[in-house]
């Protein structure tokens, strides 16, 4: 039997009266997915337990089989596995965006423009970094280049306790009751405020101003945490894996998980992605002898984050075009029984702007039943929530795709 994971990272959402009372996953044109709905199992799934915050780090623990109230460490030590960072027993790692902020005299008076610098590319931001870098690394502190705004900064010989918000949460909204607090409060806001005098009139910065582009105006910490230690996704299930995605957190989690990860040429994280890149891959792992693999797409949630509600339609209708139908059809060429799950870790909704903890929607298929119990002429919230099926623990959802309950 072959196991696909499609995650599509923050699809599920509130009904919408710019859609009539809709959601993106009613409105979206997806007939493959569809067609796996009415010949599976859908329901809804607790990715993320009431004791966590509502993450893609703990939710796609959740769906991985993994319970984040026991493994969870933090964010950014994933993030730090897939950059190939050697955290230390005593290291602390947080995240550090590349954000714009607007241009106030006093850094405490300015708003939270842009959490993704205009989703800034990995060339402009790797060259910001690095000069910040030279400025604020010490023996204490290292600050690493990731992708696009995403990066990290390691505390050597550290503690953890200092309150960071993510950036994306606080989008339009003053910064100031948002700055870090605790343990390392006044050491982060120092370097926040010393990243902005570097970055404010840096080259880089001034040409995307000149194009009409945000500007990475400043570094941003959050999610901090310490050096993850998950058991072996093989050692739990005795499958080989494989993980595809843009995004250095869910590469790390299958890193720490003992998957092989695989960089595919111009992925983004974003709704223009390399879709065809990401079905290749995954038929190529397949082929290969692969039994599972977790293909995460980014898309829905950079666009539930930004508002863009015909983005998230459109995200959302790629994935079913150019992820789902080929890999399906590569499954189909293969001969093998199979298995797919399709489902997004959390809902980032339109009008929250941020990621929510409700529950999500799921669509389970088997290339070797066809299911009427739990069947849905559509893969949406509503249709998902009709069937009555509900899994309250998010893991449990992992053991049944993989038959062990």
């Amino acid at each position: 039997m072959k196991y696909v994971i499609v995650l599509t990272d923050g699809a599920a959402d509130y009904p919408l009266e710019a859609l009539s009372g809709r959601t993106p996953l009613e409105a979206a044109n997806t007939p493959h997915i569809a067609r796996l709905a009415q010949h599976g199992i859908s329901g809804i799934v607790k990715t993320v337990p009431d004791s966590v915050k509502p993450g893609s780090d703990t939710a796609n623990l959740s769906v991985m089989g993994y319970d984040p109230t026991v493994c969870y460490t933090g964010r950014s030590p994933l993030e730090a596995v897939s950059m190939g960072i050697d955290l230390a027993d005593d290291d602390v790692a947080l995240r550090c965006n590349i954000v714009t902020i607007s241009d106030t005299e006093r850094y405490e008076d300015a708003t939270m423009v842009d959490y993704s610098a205009g989703e800034i590319t990995t060339e402009e931001a790797k060259i910001l970094i690095q000069d910040v870098a030279k400025e604020l690394n010490s023996e204490l502190r290292d600050l690493y280049p990731g992708v696009s705004y995403r990066h990290c900064l390691v505390l050597h010989h550290a503690e953890t306790g200092t309150d960071c918000t993510p950036p994306h949460d606080i989008t339009g909204r003053p910064i100031a009751e948002y700055l870090p607090k605790g343990v390392y409060g006044e050491l982060l806001l120092d370097l926040m405020k010393r990243s902005r005098e570097i970055l404010r009139n840096h080259p880089v910065n001034l040409d995307r101003i000149a194009r009409g582009l945000n500007p990475a105006n400043t570094c941003w910490f959050w999610g901090e945490g310490r050096r993850p230690a998950l058991d072996k996704f093989h050692d739990l299930h005795g499958k080989t894996g494989t993980v595809i995605s843009a995004v250095d957190l869910i590469k790390g989690i299958g890193l720490c998980a003992g998957f092989e990860s695989i960089d595919v040429e111009n992925v983004t994280g974003t709704l223009d992605t390399n879709y065809e890149g990401k079905a290749a891959a995954a038929c190529d792992a397949l082929s290969r002898g692969q039994d599972f693999v977790y293909i995460h797409l980014e898309g829905p949630d950079e666009c539930g984050h930004h508002a863009d509600t015909e983005g998230k339609i459109v995200s959302l209708e790629r994935i079913d075009q150019r992820i789902v139908a080929p890999v399906v059809e590569h499954l189909e060429r293969l001969g093998e029984p199979y298995s797919i799950l399709i489902l997004p870790d959390h809902p980032t909704p339109i009008s929250t702007m941020t990621h929510a903890r409700d529950p999500v929607p799921f669509v389970l298929y088997r290339s070797t039943e066809d299911t009427g119990a739990y069947s849905v002429p559509h893969y949406d919230e509503r249709c998902a929530a009709s069937t009555g099926l509900f899994i309250e623990h998010g893991p449990d959802l992992m053991r049944r795709f993989l038959q062990e309950v």
